[in-house]
């Protein structure tokens, strides 16, 4: 079940390659993302020592009544990956031009996961190209629809 999607990142980004990663949350943020309350918008995954962290995610509060004094929604969250995963991700990121972007976050077997991508920054001129051709893409289905 999807929790979370990133539509901007798949305008803003072009997805090379996506990875599963695990995500280490508390209880009470597992009780917020499985009912929804997630938002990728504005995330991305950074590098701190040697683990990767999934930074600016919202994850609200599970009962905002009830959560911690100290509870930080846009905390940076450990990714959980394996060792050879982590330093093959850190040595593409250390490319030019490369990122890594979430995706979507989903349920699998009772676990949240986050799909990831590896991901190269698009340009403005292929922005509105993109815009163009769903535009034509739309006018064309109208036209045919018209037709019939």
């Amino acid at each position: 079940m999807e929790l979370a999607n990133n539509k901007k990142a798949f305008f803003d980004y072009e997805i090379l390659e996506k990875i599963e990663a695990g995500l280490a949350l508390t209880g009470a943020e597992v009780k917020s993302a499985k009912l929804g309350r997630v938002s990728l918008k504005g995330s991305y995954v950074s590098n701190l020592g040697n683990r990767l962290y999934l930074t600016g995610a919202t994850i609200s509060a599970y009962q905002p009544a009830n959560q911690p004094a100290d509870y930080d929604a846009t905390r940076p969250r450990p990714l959980l990956f394996k060792k050879k995963e982590i330093s093959y991700l850190i040595g593409k990121i250390k490319e030019r031009g490369l990122t890594l972007v979430p995706l979507r976050m989903y349920t699998k077997k009772n676990l949240i996961k986050l799909e990831v991508g590896l991901a190269k920054g698009k340009k403005k001129f292929d922005k509105r190209q993109q815009i163009k051709q769903r535009e034509d893409e739309r006018r064309i289905r109208r036209s045919l629809k018209g037709e019939e």
